[in-house]
C-alpha cells in the first residue's frame, strides 16, 4: 500500500505508517499535476489537509485510489459521498485537532477583552511617544469570569470550548438545530473529574440575550450563521470569536455592528475571501485577525497524523 501525504502529515504518523510496512511518499504535488501523479506512482491512500481539493475528476481518472483522509474535521474539499459511492473508504480526525481550536477561541476572547491586539500593534509605533494615552484608552477591559459564553455548535470543538468557558468561571449556553442534552467532563491534575450536564436551545432570542460572549464551532454551511438579524438581537458590547469557516458569518454586517457598538470586538480566524482577506477586515482596529491557525499546533498535528496512521492501518487488515 503508497500513501501520499499531499499536505504533511506529522513525524509520528509517517513512523507508525512506515512501521506497519506501508509505504510512505512525502509530497507536495500540485492540484494541476497530482492526477498524473497519483496514477503513475500508484497511490493507494491520499491524505489532504485544506489545500488540496479532492472533486469527482480526481475520483473518477484514479483508479487506484481506495482511501482519502483529511487531517481535521471539515470535509468540504472532498466529495464524500461521491468517493463513498465508488467504493472509497473517506476518513478524517474530527477531534484530534478539537483543543487547539478550543484553545485558539479563548486566546482570541482574552486578546479582545483585554485589547492586546491593538496594544500590539501600537506599542511598536507609539509606545514611547503615547504610553500614557493608550494606557489610559485601554482601561475598560472585561474579565470573563461570571460572564456569558454562547457556543454555536455541540460538536468536538464546540464541547471543547465549553469546557474551558466552564473552567473560566463562565455561563455557557449552546445553541443547535435541535435541541439535545450533552454530559460535559472535566478532568483536574489530581485526578478528579466533574460533569455538567448541558441542553442546548435552538431558539435565537433565547441564546443572544445577555449573552456576551460568543464563539462560532460549527461546520460548513450554505448561508450566514450571523447576519443582520441575528447582529440586531445581540447585547450590545459583545464579543464574536469565528474559527469555523468563513461564510458562517457575514463580515460586511460584522463591520457595521462594531462600528454601531453593537458587537465591541470580534475575532477571525477564517475568512469568507481566504486567503486574501478584505482590506477593511484587516484595518479594522476591533478586530483580532490570525491566518486559519485554528488547529495548527504541533499537539493537533501529531493527534491527527497518529489518528490517520491508525485509521489507515485497521482499513489495510481487511483488504
Amino acid at each position: 500500500m503508497k500513501v501520499l501525504a499531499n499536505d504533511g502529515i506529522s513525524e509520528s504518523g509517517k513512523n507508525a505508517l512506515l512501521q506497519a510496512g506501508i509505504e510512505f511518499i512525502d509530497a507536495k504535488v500540485s492540484q494541476e499535476q497530482l492526477v498524473d501523479f497519483i496514477n503513475e506512482n500508484k497511490i493507494d491512500v491520499l491524505l489532504v489537509r485544506s489545500a488540496t481539493k479532492v472533486r469527482k475528476d480526481i475520483i473518477d481518472a484514479c483508479s487506484s485510489l481506495k482511501i482519502i483522509g483529511r487531517g481535521g474535521v471539515g470535509m468540504d474539499n472532498i466529495d464524500v459521498e461521491y468517493a463513498i459511492e465508488k467504493g472509497l473508504d473517506v476518513i478524517n480526525t474530527p477531534n484530534a485537532s478539537s483543543r487547539s481550536v478550543a484553545e485558539m477561541v479563548f486566546a482570541h476572547f482574552f486578546s479582545l477583552a483585554r485589547f492586546l491586539h491593538e496594544s500590539n500593534r501600537l506599542m511598536p509605533l507609539e509606545g514611547d511617544t503615547h504610553f500614557s494615552a493608550m494606557k489610559k484608552s485601554f482601561s475598560k477591559a472585561v474579565e470573563l469570569e461570571g460572564k456569558n459564553l454562547g457556543v454555536i455548535g455541540f460538536g468536538g470543538i464546540g464541547k471543547e470550548v465549553i469546557k474551558m468557558g466552564i473552567s473560566l468561571g463562565m455561563n455557557v449556553k449552546v445553541l443547535t438545530r435541535k435541541p439535545k442534552t450533552e454530559k460535559i467532563s472535566l478532568s483536574f491534575f489530581d485526578g478528579q473529574n466533574v460533569d455538567f450536564e448541558i441542553t442546548s436551545t435552538q431558539d435565537w432570542d433565547e441564546f443572544l440575550k445577555d449573552t456576551e460572549f460568543i464563539s462560532i464551532n460549527t461546520p460548513k454551511t450554505t448561508e450566514y450563521i450571523l447576519d443582520a438579524p441575528q447582529f440586531e438581537k445581540m447585547k450590545d458590547g459583545v464579543f464574536i470569536v469565528n474559527t469555523a469557516r468563513g461564510g458562517v458569518l457575514n463580515e460586511v454586517e460584522l463591520l457595521k455592528a462594531i462600528e454601531s457598538g453593537k458587537v465591541a470586538g470580534a475575532a477571525l480566524d477564517v475568512f469568507e475571501n481566504e486567503p486574501a482577506p478584505e482590506l477593511p477586515l484587516l484595518m479594522n482596529p476591533n478586530l483580532s485577525l490570525s491566518p486559519h491557525l485554528g488547529g495548527n499546533t504541533l499537539d493537533a498535528q501529531e493527534k491527527i497524523g497518529t489518528e490517520l496512521a491508525n485509521q489507515i492501518i485497521a482499513i489495510k487488515t481487511k483488504l
